[in-house]
């Protein structure tokens, strides 16, 4: 049975040696973007290679343009997924240290060009740990394979796109950052604050407990169908700083069963690269 949302720490432990998984390190810090590589090259999931965020997942900033973190070429990023020895017939594993808010960006990645049997560890890298399961302390690499990318471009959503949704009513827009960054207090990242316009403030934090693990499906279940109102998941659209953990809400959302919403990849950091954008 292929994993296609969460799996547990225990569980992929039991797969370790098997040649048909890959399992693929998110650790990444905005903080320092080298912090990830390091803490991978310390101690690692045995077996795991390492994805960074800005070269791996992301393609060129494109000032004026771009977001913080576009998606990459279809085709360069085809040519990664080969080289960490993924094909249509791998069961793929992601984690990170960050309760898979760096992770479910690749998770998203790989099903937005229809690779569908990725799963995220619950609980990440703490909850590995905390098993006290085996480590591996040395660079990894991966026979190459041939990733064959069958994107879903309806999965994408543009500026102009959200431009015209920011209109709608009821809305159908929704800010996966924290209440404060959507209030337009505490903004560190980003050089203007707020929200845009009609968006629903759906911080991607609350899908976590206080151990570090996805709440129920129950629970997400209730949660995501009070923010939508009513609105099909497919209608949705989420986003964030710079479309990385928006992904975690659309994470969350299918593993509760509800479908699969859609991301705006450009996100807050490439609304705001136009100053004639309305900011709330």
């Amino acid at each position: 049975m292929p994993y296609t949302t969460l799996i547990p720490a225990t569980e992929l432990a039991k797969y370790l040696d098997d040649p048909a998984w890959v399992i693929v390190d998110c650790r990444f810090s905005l903080a320092d973007m080298e912090r990830g590589r390091r803490d991978y090259q310390e101690a690692h999931i045995p077996g795991a290679v390492y994805a960074h965020l800005d070269e791996d997942l992301s393609g060129p900033v494109i000032a004026g343009q771009t977001g913080r973190h576009p998606l990459p070429d279809i085709e360069t990023f085809a040519q990664t997924l080969s080289g960490w020895g993924i094909n249509s017939s791998i069961q793929v594993v992601v984690y990170d240290d960050s309760t898979g808010g760096i992770a479910a960006r690749l998770w998203w990645m790989l099903r937005w060009l229809g690779h569908d049997d990725v799963a995220v560890i619950d609980g990440g890298w703490a909850q590995w740990s905390r098993a006290g399961l085996p480590v591996e302390r040395v660079t990894e690499s991966k026979p190459a394979r041939v990733f064959a990318a069958r994107p879903r471009p309806d999965w994408v959503v543009s500026t102009a796109v959200v431009e015209a949704m920011s209109q709608d009513q009821p809305a159908a827009l929704f800010d996966s950052r924290t209440a404060d960054r959507y209030r337009g207090k505490n903004e560190t990242i980003d050089p203007v604050a707020g929200h845009i316009p009609g968006a629903v403030c759906a911080p991607y934090p609350d899908n976590v407990g206080s151990d570090g693990l996805f709440l129920p499906k129950e629970a997400l279940r209730a949660r995501f169908e009070s923010l939508l109102g009513g609105i099909p998941a497919e209608q949705a659209v989420f986003y964030c700083g710079s479309g990385v953990t928006a992904a975690h809400n659309l994470l969350a959302m299918a593993y509760a069963g509800l479908g699969d919403a859609r991301l705006y990849a450009g996100s807050w950091s490439e609304w705001i690269v136009d100053p004639a954008r309305p900011v709330a």
